[in-house]
């Protein structure tokens, strides 16, 4: 048996999910990372949209620290901000959330 701190982050993004799990994929391959990601269905004021769920956490085989994970978060969230042609993200992480967005103030 392996333990590790809990450490996760979360990140919300609207998008195709095939298009999701393939740029997590190909991120995952480069970096030696695991993730999960799941289907989540926006609702808000006026309408709804698609989008995913991409979960990640210190995995104790091989264990990591807050702020490594984090940037590995942000990093993964930048290219699937890219990759889905979207505006914004948001990572939902330990301590905080933070709300990333391309979109002129």
């Amino acid at each position: 048996m392996t333990i590790a701190p809990t450490i996760k982050y979360e990140i919300f993004i609207a998008g195709d999910i095939q298009q999701a799990k393939q740029v997590c994929r190909e991120f995952c391959f480069a970096e030696g990372l695991c993730v999960t990601v799941e289907p989540v269905t926006y609702i808000y004021t006026g309408g709804e949209e698609e989008g995913v769920r991409v979960g990640l956490i210190n995995y104790p085989r091989f264990p990591t620290n807050k702020d490594d994970l984090a940037a590995v978060a942000r990093d993964l969230a930048s290219s699937l901000m890219r990759r889905l042609c979207q505006h914004s993200y948001s990572i939902v992480g330990p301590d905080e959330t933070e709300w990333i967005s391309r979109r002129p103030s």
